[in-house]
This record gives structure tokens, C-alpha cells and sequence, in this order.
């Protein structure tokens, strides 16, 4: 297996830079100081065909899964958004791995026919609620509760810092529910669809967050919401596991977020290090800020070609080629624990280049660095994925 891209993959790579260049960067920084989600320019990433690279050409999708390497584009299109602006990387991530992907995996023909179309095109987009005050990387500690009741599921509970959930365009939420016990006591825990608009549904005010200023982001609440029967998505009871493959799909998305943010911060550090004056030269000429930048450069390839093999082993399990889940998994939180610590260190070695610059907000560097420091909480901790690791390598850690 090689984790060189195409040359198809590279000219995609340079149609998505060229579209974030001249429709993202130019207001980036206006977006984040007024926390503004741009949902217009949502719709255009949906319209060049972001948001459909994994689905099926009948929902409206490029169909490039497996061979064609849908995955990786998707984590170049993450990539090359996230170079100019984190918030509208991680709203095009959860719009696809978090949004789009758990109806294509899990649901019903009527399901897709019903919600894919709009949310392949980038018109709407979707939530994953998963997270909940008392229930975050402990997912199976969930509270919320879907009973069955005369062929509606009646939804009760709250979820916390679910992104896209709250938009003018959000026209669901998958949320996870216990909606039974199971044999052995613990919680049956399945998937339901909540749409938008739904009585007893509610987004509820959007956090005011350290970074990310234009992702949407809520807290959900549920109280008597009544849903169709028909509205759960996959297999009763197999939830938690749903959202866990979802959850590893997602965490190489997010070091490819990562990898955004490591190139911007080495682009930055570089153009201002030339250009900087000072003792009569440039501050690049100075070993101990040239071997700071150089590090970038290191931290840059590695976190790169680490998300690219793990994008390229799901595209091959796509595809039906001889790679092992396991073997997927461990790259994935390899790839994810990696690339989102060396952005966070990323943008402070970035910030210290800047000096006194780098703490004023005219500059971009502040915003990535307020930006990264979620990368190494979102879908799954650090924490997490150091045991995760350590468990693929036969350790018996809890």
C-alpha cells in the first residue's frame, strides 16, 4: 500500500485550496470576531462537492468510496479548509463524518431518500448528538432515554457541544438514547433521528467557545420530543457501536484538521521570519528561531503522512482489500494523538515567532492558536487515544 496521492488527488487538493483561498480566507477573521456562521458559504463547499465525496452518486455524491479514494479527498478537502480557517474545516468534518455518514452507513433506503440528497448537496446539515454533561469519552454513561410509545419514539435527556446542531440550515440531529436494558443490566443504548423543528426539541443557545467562533455549536435538549418508530437509525440496541466506527472515521478527519492548522502555522512562521527586522536582518537568520520553524517542517510531514495511511487503509477497506479493522483503528488514533498535540504545539512555537505580534488579534496566528487546543479534546481525548493504542498493543489497560 502506498500513501503517495494521485495526481487526480493533487489537482483536487489544488481546487479546494484555490476555493478556500478566495472564499473563506478574505473572511475568516471577520467570521471568528463576530462569531458568525457563514452558512452561505457552507452551501458553496456543498455545491464544488465536498460534502458528497464518500456518498453515492444517487444521493447526489461523487460515489468515490474505496478505490477512487473518497476518504483521502475528504481529508484533503478537511485539510486544505482547515489551512485558512479551523471553524469551516471542522463544520465541513462533522458535516460529512459526523452528519451525512451515520444515515449512509446505518440507515433505511427511505432514510437516505429522505435526508441525503439535501445534506450531500450542502443545503442542510446535520448533527451527531453523542456527548452529554455526565457522558463524553464515557459514551456508554449515557442519560438520555427513547421509549417506545403507540409507534412514536418519546425522546427525553440533553447533549452538550454538538456542532452543527443549531444552524438556520440544521434539519437533524442522530442523537444516542437508552431505550431499554439489556440482559445483563447495562443500557440499551440506540440511534434516533430527530429532525429539526421537532416539538420538544430544542438547540439551545450557542456556547461562547475559546476558539472556533464560526462552527455552530449548542447545547440540545429533549423533553417529550416525539419521533415515527421509523425514525431509528440502524439496529436497535447497537448505537454505541454505531457511533463508535463513526468515531473512528472521525479522528482521521480530525488530524487531517490538525495538518491544516501545522501548515498554516509553518506558512505564517516562515513568511514572517523572512520579513521581520531586527539587530539589522531578519530574525530567521537566527538559529534559535530557524530551528523552531524547522521542527514545524518535521511535525508538518509527520502528522501528514500519518493521516494519509490511516485515510489510505479505510479507502482500502473500502474497496474490500485485506486491511484489518484493528490494524485501521490503531492508525486512526496513532494519526489523530499525533497530528492534533503537534498542532497545539504547532501554533505556540508559531505564536513565539510572532512575538508581541503573535498576542494582538489583527493577527491570524492568534485565531489558530485560541483554535487548536480543541483538536486534542474533540472525538476522543488524548487520553483516549494513548489507550486506545496501548490496548492495540495487547496491554490490559482500562
Amino acid at each position: 500500500m502506498t500513501y503517495e496521492l494521485s495526481p487526480e488527488h493533487e489537482q483536487f487538493r489544488r481546487s479546494v485550496r484555490d476555493f478556500a483561498e478566495a472564499e473563506i480566507a478574505p473572511h475568516a477573521a471577520q467570521w471568528d470576531r463576530d462569531h458568525h456562521f457563514p452558512t452561505d458559504v457552507v452551501q458553496k463547499m456543498g455545491a464544488l462537492g465536498l460534502m458528497g465525496l464518500t456518498a453515492p452518486e444517487e444521493f447526489g455524491g461523487a460515489g468515490m468510496a474505496g478505490e477512487d479514494g473518497g476518504f483521502t479527498s475528504l481529508c484533503l478537502a478537511i485539510e486544505e479548509v482547515g489551512r485558512v480557517d479551523q471553524s469551516m474545516g471542522i463544520t465541513l468534518e462533522a458535516a460529512v463524518g459526523l452528519g451525512i455518514n451515520p444515515i449512509l452507513t446505518y440507515g433505511t433506503d427511505e432514510q437516505k431518500k429522505t435526508w441525503l440528497p439535501d445534506l450531500v448537496a450542502g443545503e442542510t446539515l446535520a448533527g451527531f448528538g453523542l456527548t452529554e454533561p455526565g457522558a463524553g469519552s464515557d459514551a456508554g454513561a449515557t442519560r438520555t432515554k427513547a421509549v417506545l410509545q403507540d409507534g412514536e419514539w418519546v425522546v427525553d435527556g440533553a447533549k452538550q457541544f454538538i456542532t452543527n446542531s443549531g444552524s438556520s440550515i440544521t434539519s437533524l440531529v442522530t442523537v444516542t438514547a437508552r431505550t431499554g436494558e439489556r440482559a445483563d443490566g447495562r443500557p440499551e443504548i440506540s440511534t434516533i433521528i430527530v429532525p429539526s423543528g421537532t416539538p420538544g426539541f430544542t438547540a439551545e443557545k450557542a456556547y461562547d467557545k475559546l476558539g472556533w467562533h464560526a462552527s455552530d455549536t449548542h447545547p440540545l435538549s429533549f423533553d417529550g420530543a416525539r419521533v415515527p418508530e421509523a425514525n431509528l437509525l440502524g439496529e436497535r440496541g447497537r448505537g454505541y457501536a454505531q457511533f463508535l466506527a463513526t468515531l473512528d472515521d472521525g479522528r482521521v478527519a480530525i488530524a487531517a484538521l490538525a495538518v491544516g492548522c501545522i501548515q498554516a502555522c509553518l506558512d505564517m512562521s516562515v513568511q514572517y521570519a523572512g520579513e521581520r527586522q531586527t539587530f539589522g536582518g531578519p530574525i530567521g537568520r537566527k538559529q534559535g528561531l530557524a530551528f523552531q520553524v524547522s521542527d514545524l517542517q518535521v511535525m508538518l510531514d509527520a502528522s501528514r503522512l500519518l493521516t494519509y495511511k490511516a485515510a489510505a487503509m479505510k479507502d482500502a477497506m473500502d474497496a474490500g482489500r485485506d486491511v484489518s479493522m484493528a490494524a485501521f483503528k490503531q492508525a486512526a488514533a496513532v494519526a489523530k494523538l499525533y497530528a492534533t498535540e503537534s498542532a497545539v504545539t504547532a501554533t505556540r512555537i508559531a505564536t513565539q515567532v510572532f512575538g508581541g505580534y503573535g498576542f494582538m488579534e489583527e493577527y491570524p496566528v492568534v485565531r489558530f492558536y485560541r483554535d487548536a487546543k480543541v483538536l486534542e479534546i474533540g472525538e476522543g481525548t488524548s487520553e483516549v487515544q494513548r489507550m486506545l493504542i496501548a490496548r492495540g498493543l495487547g496491554l490490559p489497560v482500562e
